[in-house]
């Protein structure tokens, strides 16, 4: 879920109207900003440990996806321009193999993508089923029989490789064309992101849980020894009103400032968030105060305010450590409530690789948005087996035949092949997935078209698996190795081009490591864009950037096929 401070870049909130603030303060929607996009959701100012500033959260705005907003902008008839071309070029290239042939194709391509369908299925089912296993070794670490820090992630290591070995070694011994190989392969990287991620992060929650559990003993011996003990992580600190819940609290007295801080932060607990429209919204106590332990976790707690200040410290991090097991809404999901088989097959269904308690969802499922997908999904998928079949196929180079010229005749159509794929992998297959699963955060790619630079084509591309590599393998190595950032960089660059190569070596039966040296020549060509003199020539850029993705695809198909 998108987050971010008050102080970073939020969506634009100038256009909206007086009348909307006006109904949402008779509606008592303190917080919560409705916009032509969606909904924003702001959380009640607070300080953390790492700022001194009020800073309020800011969670979630629905997003769709570039070429859907490009229906309002004024590059629309572009967008029409292409697929119209597309249509008139298909249409001849039918009627000349009808007056060459007698047929619009010569169907070569569907009889082997065809070849032996039923078992892939049935493979397929079996691979996407293994991964339930991941529901009861969370279940374990929830329990506390496995600690998922070291014994948890050995677990999870040999499971993830086991299921990955065992897919590829099935392709080998199925003898699989390269269509139905690549795809048993690809699928079964992608769920091992989905895997680790999950795996990764519940098992990361049990450790907050423990270490806040320990933080909760350490600061009631604390409050004992200043004589201000709580009974409870929610029981507000002596001196405060008393909870809804109506739990105990003993009388003492505090400063003026810390008692007024105190009980408006109980107030703040209390106030109710409301939404007329229907839209997600955050949940709030409800009158007999039973939701109150779920949003104990959102808020600090209330003895960050302490006058003692090895209270307050222990209060300040057990707070931002409980906030971690609580999503920040709407419906303000509690580590362990979320593990659960139907959590795990909805995140299954949800177009991302990575997990997180809660999603942004959308009210409703659209019958005609789904039937829109659908159809782009198989017309565009028709357009890509002509292009395929027609000028992909036929031209498939040969050792003999001269290199330049295989570049010359495969650059053209494997740029329209990778267009044609990107649109229906991002456009209708992850849109489609994501309104079936009522998944609000549509932005599954950025204008990487624009792209002036290999970091940013990586960045903005592929957003799912950039920001997987981003959370569980860059980040993850700087704060578990002590890595610097570049030496962070290139182990995740080195791990992604390890899994390009295996897909490749898959494919085309062959170990020539191509694609892994040209995934780690980004390296050194991001240092040469981030020159001054480079970063600024904004076109230039651009242009570099084309011409090497016009050149890539045939150089690898070259280079795999023929040599």
């Amino acid at each position: 879920m998108s987050t971010a401070t008050a102080t970073e870049k939020t969506p634009d909130t100038s256009k909206i109207s007086s009348a909307q603030v006006e109904a949402r303060e008779i509606n008592g929607m303190d917080g919560v900003i409705p916009t032509k996009d969606g909904t924003i959701y702001v959380s009640k100012p607070y300080r953390s440990s790492y700022s001194k500033k009020l800073k309020s959260v800011v969670t979630f705005v629905p997003r769709t996806t570039l070429i859907e907003a490009s229906n309002f902008n004024e590059f629309r008839g572009f967008y029409s321009l292409f697929w119209i071309s597309l249509f008139i070029f298909a249409v001849r290239t039918y009627v000349r193999s009808i007056e060459k042939s007698g047929r619009p194709l010569n169907y070569v391509f569907a009889n082997m993508m065809s070849q032996d369908a039923l078992t892939l299925a049935i493979s397929d089912a079996v691979l996407v089923l293994s991964t339930g296993l991941c529901v009861p070794f969370a279940k374990a670490i929830s329990k506390g029989w496995i600690n998922y820090y070291w014994t948890g992630v050995f677990i999870q290591h040999i499971f993830q490789t086991s299921v990955v070995y065992i897919a590829v070694k099935w392709t080998f011994n199925r003898q699989w064309p390269w269509v139905q190989s690549g795809f048993l392969t690809i699928h079964s990287l992608t769920m091992l992101m989905k895997m680790h991620s999950y795996m990764n992060t519940n098992g990361y929650l049990q450790w907050v849980s423990q270490h806040t559990k320990e933080l909760l003993v350490q600061l009631r011996n604390e409050t004992s020894r200043v004589g201000d003990s709580s009974t409870d992580a929610g029981t507000p600190p002596i001196g405060t009103p008393p909870l809804q819940d109506g739990s105990v609290v003993h009388r003492s007295y505090l400063d003026g400032p810390t008692a007024i801080a105190l009980r408006n932060r109980l107030k703040a607990v209390a106030q109710p968030a409301s939404s007329g429209d229907g839209s997600p919204r955050p949940a709030s106590p409800s009158s007999d105060g039973s939701d109150h332990d779920k949003l104990q976790g959102a808020i600090p707690h209330p003895l960050v305010d302490h006058p003692d200040e090895v209270v307050a410290a222990l209060a300040t991090e057990y707070s931002e450590l409980d906030a971690e097991l609580v999503s920040t809404g709407p419906e303000y999901v509690r580590w362990p409530e979320n593990i659960t088989l139907k959590n795990f097959a909805v995140y299954q269904l949800i177009p991302t690789l990575v997990y997180e308690l809660e999603y942004p969802r959308t009210n409703r499922i659209r019958p005609m948005y789904i039937f829109e997908k659908t159809v782009a999904t198989f017309g565009t998928f028709a357009l890509l087996y002509t292009i395929t079949e027609t000028f992909i196929i036929p031209l498939t180079p040969r050792p003999d035949q001269s290199f330049a010229k295989s570049l010359l005749d495969l650059s053209m159509p494997f740029m329209i092949a990778y267009l044609l794929l990107f649109y229906i992998i991002f456009e209708c297959i992850c849109n489609g997935f994501a309104e079936l699963s009522y998944f609000a955060d549509r932005r599954f790619y950025e204008d990487w078209w624009n792209s002036t630079s290999w970091d940013e084509f990586s960045r903005k591309w592929n957003k799912p698996v950039h920001s997987f590599l981003l959370r569980h393998v860059y980040a993850s190595t700087i704060k578990s190795y002590r890595l610097s950032r570049s030496s962070a960089m290139f182990i995740t660059f080195f791990i992604s081009a390890l899994a390009h190569e295996l897909v490749m070596a898959v494919v085309t039966h062959k170990i020539r490591m191509y694609l892994f040296a040209l995934q780690l020549i980004q390296i050194p060509l991001i240092a040469v864009g981030r020159i001054p003199a480079i970063k600024r020539n904004k076109k230039l850029g651009n242009v570099v950037f084309w011409l090497g993705l016009y050149a890539g695809f045939p150089l690898l198909c070259v280079a795999y096929v023929a040599y």
